[in-house]
């Protein structure tokens, strides 16, 4: 069922993309890019409706009726919690309202994880794996794909750039600088900050806090650590959920009539 429904459509659909571009050097990591392009345009809907039930959260929380309540009950843990959930039911807010969308984006994300990896096969027995997932309108002499991108990039392989000026036995960038992985890590932090608006609430600030600096180190770790044709995803979907949050922001702004920055 996952294959069927999940891994398989997207590793055609990479293959098919990487067909479009001359199946040459370059070739996979744009379908990379094409395809992460396409699969944040298909989960767009979702991703507004997480992100703008994010910033209405966010507005209640800075809003002097929220602050009231939370004086006026921070004695009363249940009474503060009841009170705050009639407020939620005055302005027709679910508090859970963007849980769902990114639960329904999980599915999806791990897909095209395994999908980008299973096309990146070199092995012959990942090579054998893969072929029993290509459809058959998909020409088999595609695989094994041409992995280089930029000139010194395998997609197969951890990014480093060369640099041939410094000695090899320098720790992190004696091997080559990873440039694909510092770049996952700045657009990793600026689309949390762009997506996730600041909480009043002491404990879910100092929550988000930490989710906005280790996140971004995480996924960065990630990109060094495996395959940057991962890393390459990573980098073309921050940029796009930095493009999505800035545009989210300015309307949201625009619609309660606050000056954009």
């Amino acid at each position: 069922m996952w294959n069927t429904l999940i891994l398989d459509p997207m590793i055609n659909a990479l293959l098919w993309i990487y067909q479009l571009f001359g199946a040459g050097p370059n070739s996979f990591g744009f379908a990379i890019i094409i395809f992460t392009a396409l699969i944040r345009v298909i989960t767009l809907p979702l991703t507004y409706r997480q992100t703008k039930s994010s910033m209405v959260m966010a507005e209640i929380q800075q809003s002097k009726k929220w602050q009231k309540i939370q004086e006026k009950y921070k004695d009363n843990k249940q009474k503060l919690q009841e009170e705050q959930m009639k407020l939620y039911q005055e302005l027709g807010i679910n508090p859970l309202g963007g849980c769902l969308p990114l639960l329904i984006q999980f599915p999806i994300i791990i897909g095209l994880y395994q999908a980008i990896i299973r096309t990146m096969a070199a092995a012959p027995l990942q090579l054998l794996d893969l072929s029993s997932h290509i459809y058959s309108i998909i020409p088999s002499s595609l695989i094994p794909l041409n992995n280089q991108f930029l000139g010194y990039m395998n997609l197969g392989q951890p990014e480093r750039l060369p640099l041939p000026f410094i000695p090899s036995d320098i720790p992190i960038i004696g091997e080559g600088l990873p440039v694909l992985a510092i770049l996952v890590v700045i657009t990793s932090y600026l689309q949390t900050k762009l997506t996730t608006p600041p909480s009043t609430d002491g404990q879910g600030a100092a929550m988000g806090q930490m989710m906005s600096l280790y996140m971004p180190l995480f996924i960065g770790y990630l990109a060094y650590s495996f395959a940057s044709g991962l890393a390459l995803y990573f980098v073309a979907s921050n940029l796009l959920g930095i493009i999505q949050g800035f545009v989210m922001r300015r309307m949201r702004q625009t619609a309660a009539g606050q000056p954009t920055k």
